[in-house]
């Protein structure tokens, strides 16, 4: 694991960007997974900067997002799908094709989610995913105590996310909520990772990550064991370090 800590937010932005732009200009038909959340919107922005400013080549990437909210619309403004299509995928001009991510609704979500990985596997398997990083160490929905072993599923949501979703999206409580994600072994086969953290409210999730030993009550610490990470930090986020 290596970590950079930056002067600035907009440093970790940019170098998390370039990041990105690096394994694209590497190996142009890589598999990119893209995290959506308040630390990687600054990142989306600066990578569509960085693509205009460079114009690489992106007719053969494919991006997905790591996760998506189960029970709302493709279109509320909170799904992952709406956010990358927004920041990222529209943008820059991505073909739908080339655009994968998890459904909001199904019939059949262990079906879906099989459907997806195997997608991703045939693509080649992931090269890259950009990570952001919660505040109780979770990747995408994998919350604290969520097997290293996992794989690609129905995940519960913290009921601090699924009460805000349900007063944005003004959805009942009967209608169940969740999120759907890959897990943490699906994470973990990516050939490179960088997490992104920004902010002192993430510095005990950075501490905790980086400097416990590897425990499944810390998601993001199964980062330690693998051999390609990067985090990129800024000054209040590696305070307690």
């Amino acid at each position: 694991m290596k970590i950079q800590v930056l002067n600035t937010p907009e440093e970790v932005d940019r170098r998390s960007a370039e990041a990105i732009l690096r394994q694209i200009e590497s190996r142009p038909c890589s598999v990119v997974g893209l995290s959506t959340g308040r630390t990687t919107c600054g990142v989306h922005k600066a990578l569509v900067e960085l693509c205009r400013e460079k114009r690489p080549d992106l007719s053969k990437v494919t991006f997905f997002g790591i996760d998506e909210i189960a029970g709302v619309p493709r279109e509320y403004s909170g799904a992952c799908y709406t956010m990358l299509k927004t920041q990222v995928i529209d943008p820059l001009g991505i073909k739908d094709d080339n655009f994968l991510m998890l459904p909001t609704y199904s019939a059949d979500f262990p079906a879906d989610c099989a459907r997806f990985t195997e997608e991703l596997s045939r693509r080649g398997g992931i090269d890259f995913i950009l990570l952001g990083l919660g505040e109780n160490a979770h990747l995408g929905f994998n919350q604290p105590g969520t097997p290293f072993d996992s794989g690609c599923r129905v995940a519960e949501m913290t009921p601090e996310l699924e009460q805000r979703v349900r007063r944005e999206t003004a959805t009942p409580d009967e209608t169940r909520l969740g999120g759907v994600t890959l897990g943490l072994a699906d994470i973990f086969s990516a050939g490179k990772l960088v997490l992104a953290a920004k902010g002192c409210d993430k510095a005990p999730a950075v501490k905790a990550m980086a400097e416990v030993k590897p425990s499944e009550k810390i998601p993001a610490s199964v980062l330690q064991l693998h051999s390609d990470v990067t985090i990129l930090i800024d000054r209040e986020a590696a305070s307690l370090l």
